[in-house]
């Protein structure tokens, strides 16, 4: 039957009654007008080609019963109602170009292939249909196919119930997709298979400019009963769950691969045998509100290069670790619930960055949050019943901020070996055994703290760790309010320590902690030493205790300063007071024996005596001046700008304004992330290492390349203003590079305006310096320079062509280097060399100059 023209074709004694078998090609063919099927069943060719095919008009199939082959619709706009496919080959319904269909209450099943197909720019609107037993997938998208699909059942299919490739845009609600052998929806945009490469940052960069509104929705949804993953979403999808309903998978609940990016908002995905959200490779995964509960291995698990947010979600009854993050992943948990793990209920590891603010975790039958080589920041985090709470274990500087860790079967919060971390406010209460635990050379800042009710020491300071404590309340412990281990050192500061089983302080053997302004109340014993501890009590005070160890003036008054037994207290206390300030001379004859750089050596001696000032100021009870720390050191490489920042941050430590002055040196690529959300992370990471030193940015300028308004660099130079906002007592930044530059990074941002208000300029060196700086090279490596010697290397390097590669010390250590690689040459020859033959560098050891 060929239609091309507006005609009814109906079935008159009902349907069934009236069937149209093709011999050969199709049994109806549809070319033109609007014509209409009624109540007709339709039988294919053996050849098993299309049954029906539509090339034009708009035709209406009602009730029809198609059997034997497939409807193609490859142009104009074709309607099914109430319409059964069946035994076709390839697909049931198949709609290309430019074509349309309406499908409402059919029925498509049996077939060898898929169930429905849309390719190039088709479009399509689906209605209450169901698609069933075809050995293919029940639904495929390609192309730039349209398709909405309002309460649809896909069910018993050999593949995934949804597919969708390339740039496709399908919109499911109150649908059903289940029994499937393989996915309930595969999204594999942009790419023939589900996983993909490693892509460069400029390939990243391009996907997360890319990444706007979904193209595949679902919405009210339920998957549940497939063979594999409940979604798997690769290559370039970008895909949306609202309200959606995930269950009884054969995998995971939901996996995002390649570059795309998948949102869930709502969305329960429960009693899978596997994770429950797994995020590999470069994908975005993005969570509000629902659950992920019942899960055979993690509740969610990222990896690789991913990017993870998950809010108002909750997370629990998992057979591994609830959220296993790893590789270079950034993670954030915002206003969360993780509970009920059987292994970790955190577990961030490798070069992870994570953050958790405003969640509880509790019943983790391992760690509450566990910390290994990563970075994190926690913010009103609580954490209880889990065996340990908190542990950090990195190279890193970990944050927690405000965070409670309640009723742990052993320690609250540990640090582990030669780990940093800042705890800031909070509480640690019903541990059962540490409170807090300082592993060995650990140096964690703490500060606010309460730490209450444990079965352990309240706060334990292992051999060589060295903490700052300031602030924090110990009451309540079983054992010691503090213990520090052997060679245990650090500062605890205006701390307050009552009811402990044990004496409240125990020092053990070379232990050297500094107590200053402590106060010991409400307890049997205060201390317990070592013979050979060097512990420092400074306005040491206590109250109610009934065996006081250390003496004080009086009970409770706090009238002058306790010290260690057996030291004189006025000696103790002189010592103590100049200590930092006696090391000033030595720090400033060190800064004197710089070579060159008269004009610095000023500037840096003349701050340090306003600083001084401003210290016994403050002692005195005066306000202080205001004063910027920041500086700009702008001049040429290799002129000392290093050093110089070095030598700062101990001045600073020495007059007690910063407490370690070491130095953390970074450049761009220590700050800059390579995609988008991977920049303040870093800086951040960076920027706590700094904490109580000085953070040294060389090539400063390069964070904003000329002509690059949308550089990552703005990003961070935003969250370095922040942050020395945050701890501007804590942290001296100094930013270094060529003059002219440094001008365009202070333009940059106004914040840096005010906060580097002072430039020190560092000059190059002369030739005469350098001739010094090689004459000290020399004695330090024990050789000697005669006059003449000396003499041509002044020749030497005003002969030096002073252009962009002139390294000024630099240059002046590899002429050193040069000097005696031809010494060692010249002596290699001699037979017997003497003292002098093996000291002595000539004037023939100079290097030739190229001009």
């Amino acid at each position: 039957m060929v239609l091309d023209r507006d005609v009814t074709v109906v079935a008159e004694k009902g349907p069934g009654t009236v069937r149209i078998v093709a011999v050969q090609g199709p049994a109806v063919s549809v070319k033109g007008g609007s014509p209409e099927l009624r109540d007709v069943a339709v039988e294919g060719a053996p050849v098993r080609g299309p049954a029906v095919l539509v090339g034009g008009g708009r035709p209406v199939l009602d009730h029809c019963a198609v059997s034997g082959g497939r409807i193609d619709i490859v142009r104009g706009t074709a309607e099914l109602r109430g319409c059964t496919v069946e035994d076709a080959e390839g697909s049931g319904v198949h709609v290309t170009g430019t074509a349309r269909v309406v499908l409402e209450d059919c029925l498509i099943r049996s077939a060898a292939g898929h169930g429905l197909t849309l390719s190039d720019a088709a479009r399509a609107e689906v209605r209450h249909t169901t698609v069933e037993r075809v050995t293919g997938c029940g639904i495929v998208l390609a192309g730039e196919s349209q398709g909405t699909f309002d309460d649809c059942t896909v069910r018993h299919v050999g593949d995934a119930a949804l597919l969708v490739q390339t740039q496709a845009r399908p919109l499911l609600r109150d649908c059903r997709l289940h029994d499937t052998r393989t996915q309930g929806v595969r999204a594999v945009e942009g790419h023939g298979a589900a996983t993909t490469a490693p892509a460069s940052a400029a390939e990243e960069n391009a996907a997360a400019a890319d990444r706007g509104e979904p193209r595949t929705r679902l919405d009210k949804c339920e998957i549940f009963r497939t063979g594999s993953e409940g979604i798997l979403a690769g290559g370039t999808a970008r895909l949306r769950l609202d309200d959606c309903h995930i269950r009884e998978t054969g995998g995971a609940g939901v996996i995002a691969a390649g570059t795309g990016r998948v949102e869930l908002d709502r969305t329960r995905v429960v009693d899978v045998p596997g994770t429950g959200l797994a995020v590999v490779e470069n994908a975005e995964l993005r969570v509000h509100g629902g659950t992920v509960a019942r899960t055979g291995a993690n509740g969610v698990h990222a990896t690789d290069r991913c990017t993870v947010r998950i809010t108002e979600c909750a997370i629990s009854t998992t057979a591994y670790t609830a959220v296993h993050i790893a590789g270079s992943v950034c993670f954030e948990l915002r206003s969360c619930t993780v509970r009920d793990s059987a292994q970790h209920a955190v577990r961030a590891e490798s070069s992870a960055y994570f953050t958790a603010e405003d969640t509880l975790v509790e019943r983790a039958r391992m760690t509450g949050v566990d910390v290994k080589d990563a970075d994190a920041v926690l913010r009103r985090v609580r954490v209880g019943e889990t065996e340990t709470g908190i542990r950090l274990d990195t190279r890193h500087r970990p944050l927690l901020d405000g965070c409670e860790v309640l009723r742990t079967a052993k320690t609250g919060i540990e640090i582990a070996a030669d780990t940093g971390a800042v705890v800031v406010g909070g509480r640690v209460e019903g541990s059962g055994s540490a409170g807090v635990f300082l592993d060995e050379r650990s140096e964690a800042w703490i500060e606010d703290l309460t730490i209450a009710d444990v079965q352990g020491s309240g706060l334990v300071i292992w051999s060589e760790a060295r903490p700052r404590v300031r602030s924090v309340t110990i009451a309540g412990t079983a054992k010691n309010g503090v213990y520090a281990g052997v060679g245990a050192g650090g500062l605890l500061e205006d701390c307050a320590i009552s009811a402990t089983g044990f004496p409240a302080v125990f020092v053990g053997p070379q232990a050297s902690p500094v107590l200053r302004r402590c106060l010991v109340h409400d307890t049997d014993e205060d201390l317990s030493q070592a013979e050979d501890a060097a512990a420092r009590f400074e306005e040491y005070r206590t109250r109610k205790v009934k065996s006081p160890t250390v003496p004080t003036a009086g009970e409770g008054d706090g009238t002058r300063p306790a010290c260690a037994a057996g030291t004189p207290p006025d000696t103790e206390v002189a010592v103590r007071e100049n200590a930092g300030e006696d090391r000033l001379p030595d720090l400033l004859a060190e800064l004197g024996e710089l070579v060159g750089l008269e004009g610095v050596k000023r500037e840096v001696e003349s701050m340090a005596k306003l600083m001084q000032m401003v210290k016994r100021r403050q002692e005195a009870g005066l306000q202080p001046p205001p004063l910027s720390r920041h500086l700009i050191f702008a001049g040429n490489p290799g002129t000392g700008k290093t050093t110089v920042a070095r030598l700062y941050g101990r001045l600073l430590a020495a007059l007690g304004l910063l407490t370690d002055g070491h130095l953390v040196e970074a450049d761009r690529s220590a700050l800059v992330g390579e995609y988008v959300g991977h920049t303040a992370p870093r800086t951040t990471a960076v920027f706590r290492e700094a904490l109580g030193g000085v953070l040294f940015i060389d090539e400063a300028y390069s964070l904003v390349p000329a002509g690059q308004s949308t550089d990552f660099g703005h990003e961070a130079i935003s969250t370095l203003v922040k942050l020395m906002e945050d701890y501007r007592d804590d942290v001296v930044v100094i930013a270094a590079g060529y003059p002219d530059d440094m001008e365009r990074l202070i333009a940059s941002n106004p914040g840096l305006a005010s906060r580097f208000t002072r430039t020190l300029r560092f000059d190059d060196y002369t030739s005469e310096d350098l001739v010094r700086i090689v004459q000290h090279q020399a004695s330090l490596h024990e050789y000697r320079l005669g006059e003449e010697t000396a003499a041509a290397l002044l020749a030497h390097f005003g002969s030096i062509a002073r252009t962009e590669r002139f390294g000024n010390g630099r240059t002046a250590r590899q002429v050193f280097q040069q000097m005696t690689e031809q010494h060692a040459m010249r002596v290699a020859d001699l037979s017997a060399p003497d003292a002098d033959d093996l000291t002595v560098l000539l004037p023939a050891d100079v290097p030739v100059a190229v001009a």
